[in-house]
C-alpha cells in the first residue's frame, strides 16, 4: 500500500538555513501491518508521519499510496484520498471541552447530514470501546477513554491505515498499556496501524519496528515476539489462601 522511494524533506529555519528533516528514505509498508517509528528527539519521526498522511509532501523523492504518486494529485484530489484511506491522530489536537464525547467524534463529517454523523460516531465510539460514553462530556473519562475518544474520531471515516504521533505521551504506565491493547486488537481486524514512540516497551507492541536518526532509517525488522499485555505489570497469578 504505502511506498516511499528516496524521499528527502527540508525546511528553511531562519537561524539554520536549511534543515534537512528526512534523508534518502526507502521503505514498503504492507496492508495490515502495525509498525512503530522510533527514535531520539528530533530523529524526523513526527515528520514520516505527516509525509505518511499526506498532510505534508516530500521535497525529494517519490511517494506512492495505493499505487499513486501522491506529489501528482491536486489538493482536490489529494485530499480526497487522504480522507478515505487516512486516519491521523495529531498531538495537539485533543478533545473539545464543552461538547459530548460523541459530538467531538463527529467533528470530521461536520458537513455530513446529522443522521450520518451520529450513527458513524457512535460505530466508532463502539470500535474502540466506547459505547456506553456517548453523551459523556470529556471531563467525565478516565485519561486513557479520552485518548480511545481521540482514536475514534480518527477511525470515523473508516479509514484503511491509522497514523498516532506517539499515542501513548503523557498517559500512566496502565493507560498506555490500553492504548496499545486497543491498536493490538484494531491491527488483528485488519486496520494498518502506524504509530512513533521514543519508548522501547511501547514499541514492542508492533510487529515491525523501524528507526530513525538524524532524519535516515538506520534499522528496519521484524518483531517476532510482539507484547501483548500493558507494560510494567505482571500478568495475574493465582495464589494459595
Amino acid at each position: 500500500m504505502i511506498q516511499l522511494d528516496g524521499v528527502n524533506k527540508s525546511y528553511r529555519a531562519s537561524d539554520h538555513g536549511i534543515v534537512l528533516a528526512l534523508q534518502d528514505v526507502c521503505l514498503s509498508i504492507a496492508d495490515g501491518e502495525m509498525v512503530a517509528l522510533t527514535g531520539p528527539s528530533g530523529s524526523g519521526t513526527s515528520t514520516l508521519l505527516n509525509i505518511l498522511s499526506c498532510l505534508d509532501l516530500p521535497s525529494e523523492g517519490r511517494y506512492l499510496l495505493a499505487g499513486t504518486d501522491v506529489a501528482r494529485l491536486s489538493k482536490r484530489r489529494l485530499a480526497r484520498l487522504r480522507g478515505r484511506t487516512m486516519g491521523f491522530v495529531v498531538q495537539a489536537f485533543d478533545l473539545i471541552g464543552d461538547v459530548s464525547v460523541q459530538r467531538n467524534v463527529e467533528l470530521p463529517l461536520i458537513y455530513t447530514r446529522s443522521k450520518v454523523r451520529r450513527q458513524r460516531a457512535r460505530q466508532a465510539l463502539d470500535r474502540v470501546g466506547l459505547g456506553g460514553h456517548y453523551d459523556d462530556m470529556p471531563i467525565e473519562l478516565f485519561t486513557a477513554q479520552r485518548q480511545k475518544a481521540v482514536i475514534a474520531r480518527a477511525l470515523i471515516n473508516d479509514p484503511e491505515v491509522l497514523l498516532d504521533d506517539e499515542p501513548t505521551r503523557d498517559l500512566d504506565a496502565e493507560s498506555a498499556g490500553e492504548i496499545m491493547q486497543l491498536f493490538t486488537e484494531l491491527n488483528e481486524a485488519g486496520l494498518t496501524i502506524i504509530f512513533s514512540t521514543h519508548e522501547e516497551e511501547i514499541a514492542a507492541y508492533a510487529k515491525r519496528v523501524i528507526r530513525l536518526r538524524g532524519g535516515r532509517v538506520v534499522s528496519d525488522r521484524e518483531n517476532t515476539t510482539p507484547t501483548r499485555r500493558p507494560p510494567g505489570r505482571e500478568p495475574p497469578t493465582l495464589r494459595a489462601v
